[in-house]
């Protein structure tokens, strides 16, 4: 396969599968539920093929194609990945499945349904691979459209002013974005992802910038301030990052429950990729400008998320705003290896920690809260969609199968140690706390509030005098806990040997260190 570009085909697999899928008829709503479920399957074998073949003792990119596309616009056909690039590739592939899967009775225009999954999932390894601004932006947006579609055809009640929100919030910062890189280009002509790096870490980005735009009394600095905020936008919606989040809570409330388990599983990730990818290596001068705002913004997204989820009697709600809490300490890992550019061991050690951790977390949370939510959806389907805290009682009475795999979940995003959520929590709040103290300390009132909602998930569900409602409610049956058995399982991979990861994705950690792209 040496000379297969295997990061193109990826990228086409669902692409193709989309095409195929959605010129069937809903009298073949079976066969179009198989075969999209299929190329998820072959998409994800391809990516265990790159995994498999993907030099972990090398931190640079892996599986290069660079083809010239528009020349006169410095625009290149330029795919390329490295370890955080693989980890995301990675978790979009299991989640997609899995949404299939948890989608698998929707009825209503079916082949359009499971055709815009696997569009979406084309946007997403598009996002993950590209290198050039042009040609990643295309996918940016692509991943946009069909999430749109799956909540406005498919969602609650709510669903037309949920899409619409989501639409309108995630289209300012898509715009916000582009201005910000038309601004760049116009400035250096370069779309190149790695060589505006490489001007952003010796300064000649902020020159070329203020060479090109100044105007009147207006210097480099304000300039290149309003331009990083554009970009800064375009990732801080998509995380999303307080006060930019209103529109999350009520998305992932309204959509299909295998809309909500690709929003959280896999999309909200392209924020925080866009942070360490583009914007953090770009703006590496700025970000150190208002990098104590940034902090404060952060600790508020993690403690106010969790506050809110607290305050939730909707399941769905609960679990969307400990989504905000939990990406939250993604950026705090982030923003605490850009607190000091010196490279002492110390320092080098504290940044390689927190780094490794926000790339866990990154696949941790992706994994976790997708099967939270699904268990939420199989709920709803029990209930005739109930899902209110206090609708339920003594669940484990009657289910007591499906109560002890969801606590296994719901503690694993509590961060119980030997579970996946604990080791990136633990190398965030390790490698962040000597560099940012005061920041992670009182980060740590996230981690308080999200045992106490998640305890109370616990108590008001699962235990307490049963519900003679639910006194007949069935157990997971042998399928559900066929399907449910490799997201749990990898639960306990993954919290007992952490290192099947970390061995992968560290050359790439300290090559990032070592550049001083922080």
């Amino acid at each position: 396969m040496n000379g297969l570009p295997l990061l193109t085909v990826l990228t086409l697999l669902p692409l193709f599968g989309a095409l195929v899928v959605v010129g069937l008829t809903q009298e073949q709503a079976k066969l179009a539920r198989w075969l999209a479920f299929a190329f998820s399957l072959g998409a994800l074998a391809l990516t265990l093929i790159l995994w498999l073949q993907f030099d972990s003792a090398s931190g640079g990119l892996q599986f290069q194609e660079r083809h010239a596309w528009i020349p006169t616009l410095g625009v290149e056909y330029r795919l390329g990945m490295d370890g955080l690039g693989l980890l995301m590739l990675l978790l979009s592939a299991i989640v997609v499945p899995m949404a299939m899967l948890a989608s698998w009775n929707i009825e209503e225009r079916v082949p359009l349904y499971f055709a815009l999954v696997l569009f979406l999932q084309a946007g997403l390894f598009g996002t993950f691979t590209a290198l050039n601004f042009f040609h990643w932006f295309i996918f940016w947006e692509l991943s946009l459209i069909p999430a749109f579609f799956l909540i406005r055809l498919w969602g609650g009640p709510l669903r037309a002013s949920a899409a619409t929100q989501f639409f309108v919030y995630t289209m300012v910062g898509s715009v916000a974005l582009l201005l910000a890189f038309l601004a760049i280009f116009l400035s250096t002509g370069k779309f190149d992802f790695t060589e505006l790096a490489d001007m952003g870490r010796n300064g000649t980005l902020t020159t070329a910038l203020s060479a090109e735009l100044g105007w009147k009394s207006i210097n480099s600095k304000p300039l290149t301030l309003i331009i990083f905020g554009g970009a800064l936008l375009g990732f801080a919606v998509k995380v999303p990052l307080l006060p930019f989040h209103t529109w999350l809570p009520q998305a992932y409330a309204e959509a299909p429950t295998g809309t909500t388990m690709l929003l959280t599983g896999a999309m909200s990730k392209m924020g925080v990729y866009g942070f360490l990818r583009i914007l953090l290596p770009i703006f590496p001068e700025q970000i150190h400008w208002v990098l104590t705002p940034l902090l404060w913004l952060t600790v508020i997204t993690i403690v106010c998320s969790a506050s809110a989820a607290f305050a939730q009697r909707d399941l769905k709600r609960v679990l969307a705003y400990s989504s905000i809490n939990h990406l939250g300490y993604c950026l705090l890992g982030i923003f605490a290896i850009a607190k000091f550019t010196g490279l002492d061991a110390a320092s080098a050690t504290a940044k390689s920690a927190a780094l490794n951790g926000v790339f866990l977390q990154m696949f941790n949370h992706g994994l976790t809260a997708s099967t939270l939510f699904w268990f939420v959806g199989m709920l709803e389907e029990r209930s005739e969609g109930l899902r209110g805290l206090d609708d339920f009682g003594g669940l484990r009475k009657v289910a007591p199968v499906f109560c002890g795999l969801m606590g296994i979940a719901l503690f694993s995003s509590l961060g119980l140690p030997g579970l996946n959520g604990f080791i990136g929590e633990f190398l965030i709040f390790r490698g962040a706390f000597p560099l940012v103290t005061w920041a992670t300390a009182l980060s740590t009132l996230g981690l308080l509030l999200t045992a106490v909602f998640i305890l109370t998930i616990l108590q008001r569900v699962f235990h307490g005098p049963l519900n003679p409602s639910w006194a007949m409610m069935p157990d997971l049956t042998l399928r559900e806990r066929i399907v449910l058995l490799p997201a749990i399982a990898l639960m306990f991979v993954l919290g007992i040997y952490p290192q099947l990861v970390l061995g992968v994705i560290n050359s790439t950690v300290v090559q990032m260190v070592r550049e001083r792209t922080f």
